[in-house]
């Protein structure tokens, strides 16, 4: 099971892919539960259970690895855009520690400050574009809004990721 199990795993990881990538979890996830469970049980309840719990476990790792990959990316804007005025334009670039998806980088600019006593947010335009990416490659724009956590700028707002990075932020 083990030697046909790395390249799946390899390839994956190595995938940009993020459709291939959660059904090849999957496959994978899938032929080794059916191995596990043949090499422990000749009952099949049993073994559906094993596959079914391999599964769910694989699903669960892979998500994981995409949340912190679009933390990643959620990070490295809200750094550059943190030593930003208004109307300033700078430049953010992420390389991912997990290979699940293509490294990044883009132009960010504040918009506007947003705030009170002890709360210091500010309106954020960023763009998006795969490292990689040929010069004449569209950019992807969004807005968003970060707020300063004790020194910290983080992410603040859901909503305008949720077509960027769907309902994993």
């Amino acid at each position: 099971m083990y030697p046909y199990f790395v390249p799946l795993l390899t390839a994956l990881l190595l995938s940009g892919c993020s459709s291939f990538l959660t059904e090849g979890t999957s496959a994978g996830a899938g032929i080794a539960g059916a191995a596990i469970a043949d090499s422990m049980t000749d009952n099949a309840a049993l073994a559906t259970g094993i596959g079914l719990g391999v599964q769910a476990a694989a699903k669960a790792g892979l998500q994981y690895a995409q949340r912190r990959t679009r933390a990643e990316e959620q990070d490295a804007i809200a750094q550059a855009a943190a030593r930003l005025q208004v109307g300033e334009v700078g430049d953010w670039a992420v390389i991912h520690g997990l290979p699940i998806e293509s490294d990044a980088q883009g132009k960010v600019a504040v918009s506007r400050l947003i705030g009170g006593i002890g709360l210091s947010c500010k309106e954020i335009v960023f763009s998006v574009v795969a490292m990689n990416a040929p010069p004449e490659t569209p950019h992807a724009y969004y807005v968003t809004t970060i707020c300063d956590d004790r020194g910290q700028w983080r992410w603040a707002s859901a909503e305008p990721a949720t077509a960027r990075w769907g309902s994993l932020q």
